[in-house]
């Protein structure tokens, strides 16, 4: 046992000639480096003294709080509403002064029309005023399902589905159907709504110019090559195209016959939105 224990101890001696001049320079830094760690004093924060009541008195008098906002002049432009009268048609009574309505989504101008106005007021005495929201919370009335059958009828489609919010349904129709690996063509000129959407599906989305039909060809030829090299994946890969049917942000109408082409020429699905 003694012998085993003074090899080891020689072995141990002959590693140490034979170590690089770095290694040991470091090895002794560290050891000297515990050593200190070991051996020093350890410093105890100062104690606070404890201030008498007359003290906090003049600390609490000496102190001014800066305000939160800066002040505000009484004329300033947030304070002087605009006061709007009537109903916010295509023109618009601002303060008193007739006005052209640049700033209403009533593109097709229902809010006018008395057809319209008449149903809403049979359905106020029908159903009454309240809150409105999800019919999943809210409930279904039978003015939703009327609605359903008679949109799926004009648009002649087997069915049809409502929301309560028109940003929502195409935020929440694009992740439904499109999902991460799938491919998304959009026109450039897309509201926010579409934004969130594409954002929420995690799709490979590419632009194409607004309105401009020769563009998505290309890309959609660009994405056909692409198809090509890799049909495997081609085969479980979704492509659909994205557009308006009156575009908020520039309030063009798209090409919906030359997207329809397209649609069926490169087997792509389209996502209209025109709420």
């Amino acid at each position: 046992m003694a012998v085993s224990q003074q090899w080891v101890l020689v072995e141990m001696v002959q590693a140490f000639y034979e170590a690089p001049a770095y290694h040991l320079i470091l090895e002794g830094i560290l050891i000297l480096w515990i050593i200190r760690l070991i051996f020093s004093k350890t410093y105890k924060l100062q104690e606070r003294s404890d201030l008498t009541e007359k003290e906090k008195e003049e600390l609490i008098e000496e102190w001014h709080p800066e305000p939160l906002v800066p002040p505000v002049s009484k004329d300033h432009p947030a304070l002087n509403y605009n006061i709007v009268t009537g109903p916010p048609s295509h023109t618009i009574i601002v303060n008193g002064k007739e006005c052209i309505n640049f700033a209403s989504f009533n593109f097709l101008g229902l809010l006018d029309n008395e057809r319209v106005k008449a149903a809403a007021l049979a359905s106020l005495r029908k159903y009454g005023v309240g809150t409105c929201g999800p019919r999943g919370f809210y409930g279904t009335f039978d003015v939703h399902l009327e609605l359903e059958e008679r949109l799926a009828k004009f648009m002649r489609t087997e069915e049809a589905i409502l929301y309560s919010y028109g940003f929502a349904t195409i935020a929440s129709a694009i992740p439904a159907y499109s999902k991460r690996g799938d491919i998304v063509f959009v026109d450039e000129a897309a509201c926010f709504a579409i934004q969130k959407g594409l954002q929420a599906s995690r799709s490979s989305i590419k632009y194409f110019k607004h309105n401009d039909m020769k563009d998505l060809e290309r890309l959609l030829k660009e994405q056909e090559v692409e198809d090509q090299k890799n049909p495997r994946k081609a085969r479980v890969t979704r492509r659909f195209i994205v557009a308006e049917g009156l575009y908020m942000n520039t309030g063009d109408i798209c090409p919906l016959p030359q997207l329809v082409e397209l649609k069926y020429k490169y087997k792509v699905r389209i996502f209209l939105e025109v709420c």
